[in-house]
């Protein structure tokens, strides 16, 4: 797979495609009801992956077979999952995130489960820990990227804050996606209100604005199509473009040799932090099998495998990086966060807020 395709498994968390069935480790259909049953269903957005050897292991550890069944992106899997709540498409749902979070628990999607091996997970990434509805996973930063050449040619130091994109030497340099369409959109909006407050993030959109922001509905477009980056896909003329701190490794993973360092760079102080969750759905047939899964995706062995499959960060603190994250990736400190309540109750005024003043 071509680093094209491996960031578009990650760019599926805002594409749009129907519901799909994927059967792991066997053709076995999961018919059987009840605890007794041998197939575990996964209910998740179209960027969840992990490796068949992955799979087989947990099979052979429990006895289940994985099946995947991917609705979409990660909203229109929330929304499906509580539409069909009262009678769930299956065992555990993977794939909500901080900014949906609060939408999932209000709706009272999970039973409570506290999964083993969340000791190993740090305490800030444990957004439910009080109740232990889900599970953390995973998680990745959405941050501003710039094309190295670029900025080197030009002899200009590329931005490192949201401060800096609003200078008059970065104007017309940067891409963005639609908040209201697109994931990474809605992270770098959602980054600025952390960073601004209520009451400062419409003014620094409105300098963002002037300074020749150019927004995109999703972000294949902004990164193959507009940024100049890009190692494949058309060339745009933007060096700047929102995406993830995990675009520099996605980007050398096919070069042979593999280069000093990755044509893409990374402004670190433009970052908010996703974390993506998984919870045993209330009502579930298989609620055994359920949580054996939940166990499993903790396990060093599941951990482990995520970052060269989902290309994000593991949510273990003891999980061990591959050799490409820990050369060409970025470990970002202090990426903005935001209550998943505060999202919830504000998301939507902002988005809307946020159309009219950029669109």
């Amino acid at each position: 797979m071509n680093s094209r395709l491996r960031h578009a498994v990650v760019a599926a968390l805002f594409g749009s495609l129907g519901l799909t069935t994927l059967v792991a480790c066997g053709e076995d259909s999961g018919s059987s009801k009840g605890s007794g049953s041998k197939t575990v269903k996964l209910v998740s957005h179209d960027s969840f992956a992990a490796s068949k050897a992955v799979l087989k292991e947990f099979t052979r550890q429990t006895g289940y077979k994985v099946q995947v069944l991917a609705g979409g992106d990660a909203g229109a899997a929330v929304n499906q999952a509580i539409l069909s709540k009262s009678h769930p498409q299956g065992d555990v749902f993977f794939g909500v995130d901080n900014t949906l979070l609060s939408r999932a628990l209000d709706n009272d999607l999970f039973a409570p489960y506290q999964a083993k091996g969340l000791d190993k997970v740090p305490a800030a990434l444990q957004l439910d820990a009080a109740e232990h509805r889900v599970t953390p996973v995973d998680f990745g930063d959405i941050c501003v990227n710039y094309d190295r050449k670029y900025f080197a040619d030009k002899k200009l130091a590329p931005p490192k804050t949201l401060d800096d994109l609003t200078k008059p030497a970065y104007k017309n340099l940067l891409v963005t996606e639609n908040a209201a369409t697109s994931s990474p959109g809605l992270a770098f909006l959602l980054g600025t209100a952390a960073r601004y407050g209520d009451d400062g993030w419409q003014g620094y959109w409105k300098k963002l604005r002037a300074n020749g922001v150019e927004v995109v509905d999703g972000w294949e477009q902004a990164y193959y199509d507009r940024f100049s980056g890009s190692a494949g896909g058309a060339k745009g003329d933007r060096p700047l473009v929102v995406s993830y701190a995990s675009s520099p490794p996605a980007e050398v993973v096919d070069a042979k040799p593999w280069p000093a360092q990755a044509p893409t760079g990374v402004a670190t102080g433009t970052c908010f932090r996703q974390v993506e969750f998984a919870g045993l759905l209330k009502g579930a047939s298989n609620t055994k099998g359920g949580k054996a899964l939940l166990d499993f995706l903790l396990t060093k062995r599941f951990q482990e495998d995520v970052p060269l499959n989902m290309y994000v960060n593991p949510a273990r603190e003891d999980a061990k990086l591959p050799e490409l994250f820990t050369k060409y990736g970025v470990k970002i400190a202090d990426s903005a966060t935001l209550d998943p309540r505060k999202i919830a109750k504000n998301r939507d005024q902002w988005v809307k807020a946020w159309s009219s003043l950029v669109l």
